[in-house]
């Protein structure tokens, strides 16, 4: 599998060094877009991977799979190119799908290409939970509250804990387009982001990050906490963000999988 990827900060780093480097999973990172020069031939230096500011370039490489490591509006400008030079796509930026129209768009545009979109369960759990549950429409309520430090959420400091939003999904990730990507992809999974609620709490004594996802319906209950550790380098982006992309990588094309 050689793969490619938007985008040259964090996540980019991360998979770099797992796939070049360690090597724990098969498939090795090849080529890397963006538009930061310097890093860029950084990690070209110090990983062996090809380096494109020119996007059609990069496409044209040998890669098989691209992962998008970026930002909402770098998915939402190049994801139909992607999807029609038929290469499979990671996101991790599911702000980018927040318009129903262009979500059904890229749909029907991955289903005449070929190709499969993949959108990993970045820092939260419990997506197979609600698609199973909401199978034949017995999904009634779907809530989240996240906590994060004010500094991740790009705030001032603050003396005490707030909420600062209640509301939507959608409205949500309107408000915090980098910040609550899970939100949205709770809805994806589940009734919609009309009808996933969320509340975001800034908490200036925390310094790991927060979910605590409740659901009712036909099947009964659910209620998950997850507390993840923040990115060393980038106290903005879950570890467990990361952990997912990759977990994508290691499964796509096995026989057997766990869940969806």
């Amino acid at each position: 599998m050689k793969i490619g990827i938007i985008g040259t900060g964090n996540i980019a780093t991360h998979l770099l060094e797992v796939f070049n480097i360690d090597k724990q999973v098969d498939g090795k990172v090849v080529s890397l877009f963006g538009r930061n020069n310097e890093a860029g031939e950084r990690l070209k230096e110090q990983y062996g991977v090809a380096f494109y500011t020119d996007f059609q370039a990069f496409l044209q490489s040998s890669i098989d799979i691209v992962v998008e490591a970026a930002t909402v509006e770098a998915a939402v400008h190049y994801m139909k190119q992607i999807v029609e030079n038929k290469k499979d796509l990671i996101v991790s930026s599911i702000g980018a799908l927040k318009d129903d129209a262009f979500l059904q768009e890229i749909r029907d545009l991955a289903k005449r290409n070929g190709v499969i979109i993949y959108l990993p369960s970045g820092a939260i759990g419990g997506l197979d939970l609600l698609q199973s549950a909401n199978a034949i429409g017995g999904l009634r309520e779907v809530r989240i509250t996240t906590k994060k430090s004010p500094r991740s959420l790009g705030m001032e400091s603050i003396e005490e804990a707030a909420v600062i939003f209640e509301g939507s999904a959608r409205a949500a990730i309107e408000r915090f387009p980098r910040n609550v990507n899970v939100a949205l992809l709770l809805s994806l999974a589940g009734l919609g982001s009309e009808k996933t609620m969320v509340r975001v709490i800034a908490d200036p004594d925390i310094d790991r990050n927060t979910h605590c996802i409740e659901a009712a319906g036909d099947f009964g209950e659910m209620r998950m906490e997850i507390e993840n550790k923040p990115m060393p380098s980038n106290p903005k982006t879950s570890y467990l963000a990361a952990l997912s992309i990759i977990s994508t990588l290691k499964n796509k094309g096995n026989a057997v999988r766990i869940g969806r």
